[in-house]
């Protein structure tokens, strides 16, 4: 059973929500701050290990934001575990900072339990499904993807992104030479359409950018094509 992690400090929704997943086979532990959550992040009950976070953005006793770069900077499996984050605010912000961060989703409150729970699925899915039968290493110049590891590195240094980051640039590169709309991607990343939200795949690639690239403000490997999209360059190095 795949476990989630739930930081929110209101306990109604958090009740109604946890019963949900766990309706959906999930098993759910619950955190009403970001003290206690932390703490079961990085010492979970026994068969407790989350696989996903979803972490509120507004917290009593710190922003989400902070925690979830709190999040990133553990060592190991801890510091990459998935993150959605869940926010009662309207700035689309919030959501862009959460993204640079490192959360790998977010979902406005209200939401639908339904589409937490497609989210929570396609998050995971991207995380466990793999990729299609492919070469286990794929190479361009000094950049080298790992399929199996889910690792990149670039001259035999590692590359920090995300689970989505990582499956953003396998996207891309599968694709090299193909120009890719935003819709396009967030669509094969997905699994199936939700909420399309440009900016948030240019947060994702500016951040890749930032790993892979010798420059990322003068970019060789993802290219943005004005108006359309991106692509992935055949030819690097």
């Amino acid at each position: 059973m795949q476990q989630l992690l739930m930081i929110e400090d209101d306990a109604r929704l958090a009740q109604m929500v946890g019963e949900y997943l766990e309706r959906s086979g999930f098993g759910v532990t619950h955190a009403i701050d970001a003290k206690a959550g932390l703490a079961l992040l990085q010492d979970p009950p026994v068969g407790a290990n989350p696989d996903l976070l979803i972490l509120d953005l507004m917290l009593p006793d710190m922003d989400g934001l902070e925690v979830c770069r709190r999040v990133r900077a553990l060592p190991g499996d801890m510091g990459q575990v998935p993150v959605l984050m869940l926010t009662a605010k309207g700035d689309p912000m919030d959501r862009i900072v959460g993204l640079e961060l490192g959360a790998d989703d977010y979902l406005p409150k209200p939401f639908e339990p339904r589409e937490l729970l497609a989210r929570i699925r396609a998050i995971l899915r991207r995380r466990s499904e793999g990729s299609p039968p492919a070469a286990k290493l794929m190479r361009f110049g000094s950049l080298e993807i790992d399929r199996d590891a889910r690792t990149v590195t670039v001259g035999g240094r590692p590359c920090d992104l995300t689970s989505y980051q990582f499956d953003l640039l396998i996207t891309l590169a599968e694709r090299a030479g193909r120009v890719l709309t935003r819709d396009q991607i967030m669509e094969a990343v997905r699994g199936r359409e939700l909420e399309a939200f440009d900016r948030s795949i240019d947060v994702h690639m500016g951040r890749i950018r930032a790993a892979i690239e010798v420059d990322a403000k003068n970019p060789k490997r993802i290219l943005t094509v004005r108006g359309v999209g991106y692509v992935f360059a055949k030819q690097q190095d």
